[in-house]
């Protein structure tokens, strides 16, 4: 039933956690820890195609 509320609220809102229980808590801490893992692994890949064009073209002088 909760689920059904969340899902009517307006997104950006941000979620009162204080009512979660500990295994909600921890279920979040680790989709974040996913998202972080996952955000950083985008960050080095475009690292990467960063460098080879500045070798590439000479750039980052």
């Amino acid at each position: 039933m909760d689920d059904e509320l969340d899902r009517l609220k307006p997104a950006g809102l941000p979620a009162d956690k204080q009512r979660w229980n500990i295994e909600d808590l921890q279920a979040y801490v680790a989709a974040m820890q996913a998202e972080i893992t996952h955000v950083e692994s985008m960050i080095a890949e475009k690292n990467k195609v960063q460098s080879a064009a500045n070798a590439l073209f000479g750039g980052g002088d």
